[in-house]
């Protein structure tokens, strides 16, 4: 693991060892648990529908190449 990734969760480990504030604490939990949480079930059910409609139809083969999709979408990238 990296040194400096392993430095950084230590110092948070101490850090939160030592932490009184309440609301932080569950602001904290919170945040943990939304990370846990799988997006899917977050998302509308028509953006699950298109996201469907994709993996279906790169299982069949109708995918288009990226250039033709930088050319499509080119004005919102």
């Amino acid at each position: 693991m990296d040194v400096e990734l392993q430095n950084k969760k230590i110092e948070l480990i101490q850090w939160l060892s030592t932490l009184e504030d309440t609301f932080l604490i569950d602001k904290l939990m919170k945040f943990r648990e939304e990370e846990k949480s799988d997006w899917w079930n977050s998302i509308s059910e028509a953006e699950k529908s298109s996201i469907q409609r994709g993996v279906e139809d790169a299982d069949k083969g109708k995918l288009k190449p990226h250039s033709e999709a930088r050319k499509i979408y080119e004005k919102w990238l």
